[in-house]
């Protein structure tokens, strides 16, 4: 089991969570509240995974860091240079912490933190890099969402089998009740997505930007339908706009809220395979779906699979690694043809027939090593099942059985 996991689930988790999912009450009160008050206006002051700010929220509280930044008369927190300092008392002074929790209120969200019912536990594996809470768009309850889920990520400029391919892994992994985590990029994240959607499954939005703040452009409408039907989840307040930095950042949320990562096209520099390896670090499950050795975009992945990952071809492989004891994969072989049901003498029989013109029992007999009475009575079987002809006294290859099924003497 996971760090922060808690026990299997079933697919009814989804509909329960989607059901239930209302913004969290928890013990404590007007100093909950307070906290949490603290914690929205930090997020509008500090950057995601800062971890020095996060050792001072774990040494201060939020609610004494907070009152350290927006007030130039007390004592800056320690280690902070003046530089710093200056730096994010600025962001202090335009703080409005109850004006961005009244915003995703009107967008039928809320504000989630650390020690809330919904809280995903296993984001605590980050240490100081936690968030420090999550804007939350949707009405599903991102907790229990978050106990059966897989990362899904990959590039942007994806080929068409990279799409189809992340497509049809989403609709699997949604279809047997497991939801599917993206960055709502353009490429994989997107099909990932819609993949999700299409199979009317669960699937979570990470962004680098507020709630609200549809990026890319072009995925605004992709957007407004995972926020119906499912989550939309960022440590940015709403209305913050995402930075080269924040999409870095962004991607270690990914990692930790999932049970793995599916890399599914990715260049050797990608911030799909940072995704990847950080899931790695964290304890969780590394996969790639392999493609085209000449496809610059399967690169990234090849090297993955080389150093770490596991690699991965359907939903069931992904849910036999990321799943509990008996979420086996069904076992992989090719077509069975007919001659796969011949017994070993009727093989032998069969192989040893010339390849072109025909031959006598006698001559068979001792070309198969089998007594005549044996070979006769087996030469009268393949005849029933079609891979023999009789001509006169001597035996030959029946060719439309050898053209069908692909006999030939020695598997050649």
């Amino acid at each position: 089991m996971e760090p922060g996991y808690a026990p299997h689930t079933t697919a009814a988790s989804h509909t329960a969570g989607r059901a239930t999912a209302r913004p969290c009450s928890t013990p404590g009160g007007a100093a909950r509240e307070t906290q949490r008050t603290a914690r929205a206006a930090l997020t509008r002051i500090l950057e995601p995974g800062d971890e020095t700010a996060g050792r001072w929220v774990r040494e201060m509280g939020p609610v004494a860091l907070w009152r350290a930044l927006s007030d130039e008369d007390a004592t800056p927190p320690r280690g902070a240079s003046p530089a710093k300092t200056e730096g994010l008392r600025l962001r202090a002074a335009r703080a409005r912490p109850a004006a961005d929790l009244a915003a995703v209120t009107a967008l039928g969200g809320r504000f989630i933190c650390p020690g809330d019912d919904e809280w995903p536990g296993q984001l605590d594996d980050l240490g100081d890099a936690r968030p420090l809470g999550l804007w939350v768009r949707g009405t599903a309850n991102l907790r229990l969402w978050a106990l059966r889920s897989v990362a899904v990520v990959g590039a942007r400029a994806c080929t068409d089998y990279g799409a189809h391919l992340a497509t049809t892994l989403s609709a699997g992994l949604a279809d047997r009740g497991w939801t599917v985590v993206s960055g709502a990029a353009y490429g994989v994240d997107g099909a990932a997505h819609r993949g999700a959607l299409a199979a009317d499954g669960a699937t979570i939005a990470v962004m680098a930007s507020g709630v609200d703040y549809a990026y890319p452009r072009g995925h605004t409408e992709l957007l407004g339908r995972i926020a119906e039907q499912g989550l939309v989840v960022a440590e940015l307040p709403p209305g913050d706009h995402p930075t080269r930095s924040r999409f870095i950042q962004r991607n270690r949320v990914i990692a930790a809220l999932t049970r793995g990562t599916v890399v599914v096209e990715a260049e050797l520099r990608s911030g799909s395979l940072v995704t990847a390896r950080r899931a790695r670090s964290l304890g969780r499950f590394t996969m790639g779906m392999p493609g085209p050795v000449t496809s610059s975009l399967s690169a990234g992945v090849h090297q993955l699979l080389r150093d770490e990952a596991t690699v991965v071809t359907d939903a069931d492989e992904v849910i036999e690694l990321v799943g509990s004891i008996g979420d086996l994969a069904p076992g992989r072989r090719g077509p069975t043809l007919t001659r796969d049901l011949l017994d070993p003498v009727a093989t032998r029989v069969l192989e040893a027939l010339p390849a072109q013109g025909s031959t006598d029992v006698g001559r068979l007999a001792e070309e198969a090593g089998t007594p005549r009475e044996v070979t006769q009575g087996k030469l009268f079987e393949l005849l029933s099942l079609g891979f023999v002809q009789r001509c006169g006294g001597h035996w030959e290859l029946a060719r439309r059985a050898e053209a069908a099924d692909g006999s030939r003497r020695g598997g050649a």
